[in-house]
């Protein structure tokens, strides 16, 4: 679990520093200590021990900034919250709701069946010999959504791989420095091909490969992972770096290399 989430006073600390980062230069005090719901006094003894701490800058009187180590650990334990949130969200709630999946034959409701990701989607076939399984509350036809509650068990899933190519910026000739034979192979076979960046579609184009998505290649990349896909990401230069952020956030591991 988070550490914020973890001890009151590392949430009261990210707390504080969050409202100094929306706060600064000019930081009141006592209006953070309203939003927060502690003591004006406990806000300073906090204040003192960020900037001790290297996490925030005092500037002057009631003048503050927040670091870069600042900002990173804001950024880092923001990342470990909300990832705790899925983990409520999607693992502990969604065991006790209703989901849909995929029938790989007829079902008929009250049936027990094992759940399965193929193709990054969900699917049930009639039957308990699986790591996870369920309890079919609808009738399905095979093909059809079944409804799928009492959820038991992990699905056994292999994260998928992330391959991120770099186009050259226009500016460096773009795709017209690809080697569009060399990138058709790159992307052959791969269960995701996203793009991001005009050189980046362009070369794709010139190598007779359609994506599968020109928009939010970074967080597409990162669910489809999540749901065993391997994904080949084909970015311009300049735009890796959004793409890698979003990976990150997402704790996805990536491979960042150029077209051979």
């Amino acid at each position: 679990m988070a550490d914020v989430l973890e001890d009151k006073r590392a949430a009261t600390r990210f707390r504080i520093l969050a409202e100094i980062a929306d706060r600064q230069p000019a930081v009141s005090q006592g209006e953070i200590a309203d939003v927060v719901g502690v003591t004006s006094q406990a806000v300073s003894e906090y204040t003192r021990g960020l900037v001790a701490d290297g996490l925030v800058e005092k500037e002057g009187r009631s003048r503050y900034s927040v670091t870069k180590e600042g900002v990173d650990w804001l950024l880092q334990s923001a990342t470990d919250v909300r990832r705790f949130a899925d983990h409520v969200t999607d693992d502990i709630l969604g065991n006790v709701g209703e989901d849909a999946a995929i029938a790989t034959t007829d079902i008929e409701e009250g049936t027990t069946v094992t759940l399965s990701l193929q193709d990054g989607l969900l699917h049930a076939t009639p039957g308990d010999e699986g790591p996870a399984t369920g309890i079919a509350t609808t009738d399905a036809t095979e093909g059809t959504e079944v409804g799928v509650t009492e959820f038991e068990g992990i699905i056994d899933l292999e994260p998928g791989r992330v391959t991120v190519y770099q186009i050259p910026p226009v500016r460096s000739g773009g795709s017209n420095a690809v080697d569009s034979d060399a990138l058709a192979v790159a992307c052959e076979g791969e269960a995701v091909l996203a793009a991001t960046g005009v050189e980046a579609v362009v070369a794709l184009r010139s190598a007779g490969v359609k994506p599968d998505t020109t928009f939010a290649s970074g967080a597409v990349a990162a669910e489809a992972a999540e749901r065993g896909l391997d994904v080949v990401i084909v970015a311009t230069s300049d735009s890796v770096g959004r793409v890698t952020d979003a990976l990150r956030d997402a704790g996805v591991a990536y491979e960042v290399a150029n077209v051979d």
